[in-house]
């Protein structure tokens, strides 16, 4: 009887034996940190120090962890710090950077030099390695490129930034910004990026131009700019894609605007539609479900344009009951349709009224008001989600809670058509606005464009205030974590890839 409790023990003990060896213990970091090794003299031995970016240390030193290639990726509290093919964009050079002629300085310099221990600035050819490291991709040691495999598959964000002419890519499983894609056509003015769409099969985008004259197709695998459509000069604002993705409209916001069709296999474009006063300020783009009856909103007044795809049909609707009228008034004395969201069932449109400071539902059959919800100041873009019956409404101007923060992020029941709640987080000025269902989130991108805005963590290489995005959760509606990832300038217009 002994023996056999003796065994039983012993089985046990080989059971736990067992199980623990077949737990996954995590690799051990190699002392290279899986960077080249050139890279890694400079990274690993005078960053991840004590006291500095190492695991023991990182957590106050902006959660900024060096000791190995994977953990650079993961980025700090203000976002990425490299960012493949891309020096210029990528915040570490400017902390390394003694040297204004080689590209942006930020202060402190790194490595952060103390009394009790004393790191001396990177030489000049350090730097340049490092610009050179990253300009080639950032690789490690066996030359894999961050954020490169899965490429048909991997969910991102994408960013206008409106102030650089670059459209910034976030990766949906870390957070940062893991490209930078050049975008317009001019090599010496700012074209302004302004308004984002993805395809629904997710492999391509859409980017227009506030001050260019042409719509431009991203490559979502490679992130490359892969066509062009010429659509003449103007301002062109929102774009607006048909559920096959083989067509899209675009809006013109000018006072004598235009919109215009482009076939999107070729990016080739229809004649425009407008000039004069058919369109005032066109602005927001929607559609019925078959894509052949549209709904534009008049920036200013009270329109909304309805529109038949052959432009045989065209209607002026009122917003607020009084006759129809897209001319410039006081601030407050007409709704100032701004963007337009069709709800999933397409019998009704939401539409943001930047003037009134309301969020009104049309019917798009009868062309009346069904509803006005009162919101913030200034509302602008907005989002739905398709697993929480929330429509989210970026209020640009509003009133923060939050000390030395402006704007809020009202949080509706689109079923119910009741307030759910007002995010008031890390914003100034918030305009673009996504939600990712795949993974949860919600990315809320903030312009920072006044300069009575917070001051930017860092300089870019691009001129102007640097803005950021917050990521929040969709299920608890609280921010994801502390952190501010700072973009360049201006972020404006935000889509998610696969919905």
């Amino acid at each position: 009887m002994k023996w056999a409790i003796l065994s039983v023990a012993s089985a046990v003990i080989l059971l736990i034996t067992v199980v623990t060896s077949c737990v996954h213990q995590p690799s051990p970091i190699p002392a290279d940190g899986n960077f080249p090794p050139d890279i890694a003299n400079i990274l690993v031995n005078k960053c991840a120090v004590s006291g500095c970016h190492n695991a023991a240390s990182y957590t106050n030193a902006d959660k900024l962890l060096l000791d190995s290639w994977d953990h650079l990726f993961n980025g700090g509290v203000t976002g990425a710090v490299v960012v493949p093919y891309s020096p210029q964009y990528s915040p570490l050079l400017y902390f390394v950077n003694t040297d204004s002629s080689l590209g942006p300085v930020a202060v402190p310099t790194m490595p952060y030099s103390t009394p009790g221990r004393v790191l001396h600035p990177l030489t000049k050819a350090e730097y340049l390695l490092l610009e050179s490291w990253i300009a080639s991709g950032a690789p490690d040691k066996d030359g894999n490129v961050a954020f490169a495999s899965n490429p048909s598959t991997r969910q991102k964000i994408y960013l206008t930034q409106q102030g650089c002419d670059l459209v910034g890519v976030i990766d949906a499983e870390r957070n940062v910004v893991m490209r930078y894609i050049p975008v317009g056509m001019s090599a010496t003015s700012i074209e302004s990026p302004h308004c984002v769409r993805v395809s629904s099969d997710g492999m391509y985008a859409y980017v227009s131009f506030y001050s260019g004259d042409y719509i431009q197709k991203i490559d979502t695998r490679t992130d490359q700019v892969v066509g062009s459509a010429y659509m003449g000069p103007g301002a062109w604002n929102i774009i607006y894609l048909s559920p096959q993705d083989t067509s899209l409209l675009a809006s013109d916001w000018q006072g004598a605007g235009y919109v215009g069709f482009v076939q999107t296999v070729g990016m080739t474009p229809a004649p425009l539609i407008g000039g004069s006063s058919t369109f005032v300020y066109p602005h927001g783009i929607t559609s019925n479900a078959t894509y052949d009856t549209f709904f534009i909103t008049a920036q200013y007044g009270n329109v909304i344009y309805k529109l038949s795809a052959s432009a045989l049909y065209y209607k002026q609707i009122s917003i607020d009951g009084h006759p129809p009228s897209a001319a410039l008034s006081a601030t407050g004395a007409t709704p100032d349709p701004h963007e337009v969201l069709m709800k999933f069932d397409h019998s009704a449109y939401f539409v943001t009224c930047e003037g009134s400071n309301q969020v009104k539902l049309m019917d798009a059959y009868r062309d009346s008001v069904l509803a006005t919800i009162p919101v913030g100041v200034f509302p602008v873009e907005m989002a739905m989600s398709t697993t929480k019956p929330y429509l989210f409404v970026t209020c640009q101007e509003d009133s923060s809670t939050i000390s030395g923060r402006r704007g809020s992020v009202y949080v509706i029941n689109y079923n119910t058509l009741q307030v759910v709640t007002v995010l008031y987080g890390d914003f100034y000025q918030p305009h673009g606005i996504t939600v990712d269902d795949k993974t949860g989130l919600v990315y809320i991108a903030s312009t920072n464009a006044n300069v009575t805005g917070p001051a930017p963590h860092h300089v870019t290489a691009c001129s102007g205030r640097p803005g950021w995005y917050t990521v929040y959760n969709l299920n608890t509606l609280q921010p994801l974590n502390n952190n501010r990832y700072e973009v360049t300038v201006m972020p404006y217009s935000a889509a998610v890839r696969f919905r």
